[in-house]
């Protein structure tokens, strides 16, 4: 039998083939795709080969011009009623046509944002040896590792491994967390919950509701930490960092790296989310969208996601 796989083609025996055994074992070796990197793989293994694979769309630069993402800045937020009303009408206008927008001036200090992703690096990059303790797929654990969360339901795996912490509203223990990451992932958190409750309060008045109907509601009660690492990939072509999808969440605050390799879905077009010094990417996710929807059509369900050999991406969930 003769397999293609954009460009790609191997013979095999599909009757050889036992996915299950594959993807068990892959699994049990707790190393992650990491541990592929580092055993020095030179083809990817078939678990992660994408055979409806979808590359993003080309758009020439005016189309890029015209819907780049909006980018909404916080700086006058405290300063006046007119702009933090110019704020409010900002948001609203880019959950009603994006689902997305990014934040500049929202406060959390650079060198908090550079050194919690120096941190999470960090953690991937331990010896595996060391990281096998995190190792889990124990979804009560407040503080664990994998590569992928659904990779024995899924169809086809990424090419990922991610850390996971619930930070909110009941924190994990300190000795349940990795000294590599510990201090600042929790400085940063607190930096993340409070711009989390400013967020809630603009998407409150953007819906024409009390200011603290949101949190009221409690959608700023928990706080889940994703900090997915994508190491070099042996055939980027081949397979996803992450697959399209919907965030499931009230909110998700992604921070990404200089590497970039975010990408949204708008007017039927993949775009790409440039790396913006400083910023910070808004999703709006399904359940603000089904919270809203009494209201009015605020939330599009366009915040479709889809990371290609991105280095390191930051999810906070709320």
């Amino acid at each position: 039998m003769i397999g293609l796989n954009n460009g790609r083609t191997e013979q095999y025996d599909s009757s050889e083939y036992d996915r299950e055994r594959e993807v068990q074992a892959f699994d049990d070796s707790k190393a992650g795709v990491k541990g592929l990197v580092d055993g020095g793989v030179t083809r990817l293994p078939r678990i992660f080969l994408h055979n409806q694979y979808v590359a993003e769309m080309k758009s020439d630069s005016e189309i890029v011009t015209k819907f780049s993402i909006p980018v909404i800045d916080f700086e006058g937020l405290g300063k006046s009623a007119a702009q933090r009303a110019d704020i409010v009408r900002g948001i609203k206008d880019a959950c009603e046509k994006w689902g997305f927008f990014q934040v500049v001036h929202h406060e959390i200090p650079s060198i908090i944002m550079e050194k919690v992703i120096e941190g999470v690096r960090h953690f991937h990059e331990q010896d595996s040896e060391v990281k096998k303790e995190f190792y889990s797929r124990d979804v009560t654990r407040k503080f664990s590792y994998n590569s992928n969360f659904d990779l024995h339901k899924t169809r086809v795996a990424n090419w990922r491994d991610t850390l996971s912490c619930v930070v909110a509203p009941n924190p994990p223990d300190l000795r349940e967390m990795s000294e590599v990451c510990r201090d600042v992932l929790i400085k940063y958190a607190e930096h993340v919950l409070k711009l989390g409750g400013t967020l809630f309060e603009l998407l409150s008045e953007a819906l024409g509701l009390n200011l603290n109907h949101l949190k009221d509601m409690e959608c700023a009660k928990g706080l889940v930490l994703a900090g997915h690492y994508y190491p070099t990939c042996p055939e980027p072509d081949l397979t996803l960092g992450l697959s399209s999808h919907t965030d499931g969440g009230f909110l998700t605050i992604l921070l990404q790296d200089q590497v970039g390799g975010l990408q949204v879905f708008h007017e039927n077009r993949w775009f790409d989310v440039p790396f913006l010094p400083g910023a910070l990417i808004v999703n709006i996710g399904d359940l603000m969208q089904a919270s809203s929807y009494h209201k009015m059509s605020l939330m599009h369900l366009c915040n479709v996601t889809n990371l290609i050999n991105q280095f390191i991406c930051f999810h906070f969930v709320l």
